[in-house]
C-alpha cells in the first residue's frame, strides 16, 4: 500500500537526536541502511521528506566515529566509494535520484544531517544536479 511518509536514513540516530539541523516535527520512517532505504521506496513510492546521514555502517566512519568533530584529519580524507562493501547514504540518494528520473517523479524536499563534510558534499552534489534534471 503506497503512503505518504517521510524517510530518515541513519545508522544509528534518531530524528530527535539531529540538533545540528533544523528538521521538521513530523514522523518520519526510520531507515538504517541502503537495502532498507530502497525497499521502503519500492513499497510505498517517493516519500514527502528524505533526510541523509553519509556512513551508515562502521566501515564507512574513517579513523572511527567523530572524526569530523574538529579533526584536522578531514582535510585528508578521499570517499573511494568502490571499496565499500556497504553502501553509503551517497548511495542512497543516487537510487532515489534515479528512481525519481525512471518513474517521472518530483524529487522530494532534502535535508542531509551527516556530520561528514565530504559525503555531505556529495550528497548535495547529486540531489541538485538532478533538480537541474527533473523539472516536475
Amino acid at each position: 500500500m503506497k503512503r505518504e511518509y517521510n524517510l530518515f536514513l541513519d545508522d544509528i540516530r534518531n530524528p530527535k537526536d539531529v540538533t545540528w539541523i533544523e528538521l521538521p516535527l513530523v514522523e518520519w520512517v526510520i531507515v538504517r541502511n541502503y537495502k532498507e532505504f530502497v525497499d521502503i521506496i519500492l513499497r510505498n513510492n517517493v516519500p514527502l521528506r528524505v533526510s541523509y546521514d553519509h556512513d551508515i555502517c562502521e566501515e564507512h566512519y574513517p579513523g572511527g566515529v567523530g572524526i569530523y568533530e574538529g579533526d584536522p584529519r578531514i582535510k585528508t580524507i578521499k570517499l573511494d566509494y568502490d571499496s565499500y562493501k556497504e553502501k553509503t547514504g551517497y548511495h542512497c540518494a543516487l537510487f532515489l535520484v534515479n528512481y525519481c528520473i525512471d518513474h517521472h517523479l518530483p524529487l522530494p524536499t532534502y535535508y542531509i544531517h551527516t556530520l561528514n563534510p565530504v559525503g555531505r558534499m556529495n550528497i548535495t552534489s547529486v540531489m541538485e544536479s538532478a533538480k537541474k534534471i527533473i523539472k516536475l
